[in-house]
């Protein structure tokens, strides 16, 4: 009697296409075992850009994974393999590497989900659920698959407002691991993703409702923002005492490299103005009241400083522009490209609103809602994340009063927003008590001068002051 063997069939790091040369395995979906089928999530690789889904190119059993979560591996390097073929073979027989049936199985370019065509519909693994016990007992989570078995904790209260259940919530691994460092049980957080899946902002907005007010006289940072500054401080401290090496990879890895390269090229010279924000304050509150921005637009004090650089940038247009190395040449950019600097748990991102210049406010206010959204939850592109022209960094959600950025690489200039506090301030000739915030403007000395510097940073401080200027300027 004769028994079909499978054929062996490697999956290998795909390039991005965008000059990649490796990526950080953060977590695989299947094991060795599984059945799989062209199309289906097998794992999520974190690159120096962006985290983003593996899909595997043809059906099959998973034979081996080669290399277990947290391994950073190079592009072209075998990650899987998979036994293909129509007929399962026993357990103790050899697995042979058949022509015949490697050249049956179609060929399919091997893409990354979001960044290109592929055929078959993503599989998810089948739901697990788990018995949930008495309410003076919590849920053991399973170990990962190259974990050591973990003993079970001891048993612990369960808070009252956390209702039983007898299914797992679903939720990514990347998102459960937040959770967990966030202190936040899945249970008792409300999905909104498609299929009830909890999602990142999810937990966030877990967290933030936690969260103890911020003082009066800061500016509280929102929701997602603040929970991002807890998770962060949670992962910096250890629990223990002793040194903590933390692998520098990722995102991480290149922002590092990026700003040590732009603070030894471009020469940076930093400006400060405080600034009586007080009609924009009050701008902003009648804009979230009345809605004339659109329903469930966003509306922020980020959403008028952005509109505020951009006015300076049109009437000061040197100053959205880059250093040609090559030609020795300054290129005054055609359009503007905004970005703002965004901190998540992987780290610093930048992504950009695209000719931001062009936008009114209600789309402008549109798109930075869409642009914080997909930072926080993980989804970032490359192409998101290419081609900007200027930068904003909100420090002030941190409350911080201002600093001295360093300039995304490529880039002119970049602005700091610092935090609105109640201060002391001269108002028609009174000293009463106004909202006032601190911007800072770095620029690279190559391009801007003195002049054109001072006079960005001038025009941003004249329009926070007095709004109506959006009117008469733009």
């Amino acid at each position: 009697m004769t028994t079909e063997v499978r054929s062996l069939r490697e999956f290998k790091m795909p390039d991005v296409g965008e000059g990649l040369t490796e990526a950080e395995i953060l977590t695989w979906y299947v094991k060795a075992g599984d059945e799989v089928t062209d199309g289906q999530i097998v794992c999520e690789v974190e690159t120096a850009k962006a985290a983003v889904e593996l899909p595997i190119p043809f059906n099959g059993r998973v034979e081996q994974i080669f290399f277990p979560a947290g391994t950073t591996v190079d592009v072209g390097t075998a990650i899987i393999s998979v036994a293909v073929g129509e007929g399962a073979a026993p357990a103790e027989a050899p697995v042979a590497a058949a022509p015949a049936a490697e050249e049956a199985v179609p060929e399919r370019r091997e893409v990354l989900v979001g960044y290109g065509p592929r055929t078959g519909g993503t599989q998810r693994r089948a739901r697990r659920t788990t018995v949930v016990a008495p309410a003076n007992s919590v849920e053991v989570p399973a170990p990962s698959y190259y974990a050591p078995p973990q003993p079970a904790p001891a048993p612990v209260a369960v808070a009252a407002d956390v209702p039983a259940t007898a299914e797992r919530p679903l939720a990514k691994p990347p998102v459960r691991k937040l959770a967990k460092d966030l202190g936040i049980d899945l249970r008792a957080v409300v999905p909104t993703g498609p299929g009830g899946v909890v999602t990142r902002e999810d937990v966030h907005a877990a967290a933030a409702a936690a969260l103890a007010p911020a003082p009066a006289e800061v500016l509280a940072p929102a929701p997602a923002e603040a929970a991002w500054a807890a998770e962060a401080l949670a992962q910096a401290v250890p629990a223990g005492r002793g040194d903590v090496r933390v692998p520098i990879k990722g995102v991480r890895k290149a922002t590092a490299q990026a700003m040590v390269a732009s603070a030894f090229t471009a020469p940076h010279v930093t400006e400060f103005v405080q600034v009586d924000v007080t009609r924009t304050m009050k701008l902003v509150r009648r804009l979230k009241e009345s809605g004339d921005l659109g329903a469930g637009v966003r509306v922020s004090p980020l959403l008028l400083v952005a509109k505020a650089l951009l006015t300076a940038v049109r009437r000061h247009p040197e100053v959205n522009a880059a250093w040609d190395e090559a030609a020795q040449e300054i290129v005054v950019k055609g359009q503007v490209n905004l970005g703002i600097a965004a901190a998540t748990p992987r780290g610093l991102i930048v992504p950009n609103i695209k000719d931001a210049g062009s936008q009114t406010m209600p789309q402008l206010a549109v798109s930075l809602g869409e642009l914080i959204d997909t930072a926080r939850q993980g989804k970032t592109s490359p192409a998101d994340m290419q081609g900007g022209t200027i930068t904003i960094t909100n420090v002030g959600v941190f409350g911080v009063d201002t600093g001295t950025p360093i300039l995304n690489p490529g880039e002119a200039a970049i602005l700091a927003f610092g935090a609105v506090r109640e201060l002391p301030w001269v108002h028609k000739g009174k000293v009463v008590p106004r909202q006032v915030t601190t911007l800072a403007l770095s620029f690279d000395h190559r391009l801007v001068d003195g002049e054109l510097g001072s006079k960005v940073l001038a025009d941003v401080a004249a329009v926070l002051e007095h709004p109506k200027r959006l009117l008469t300027w733009g």
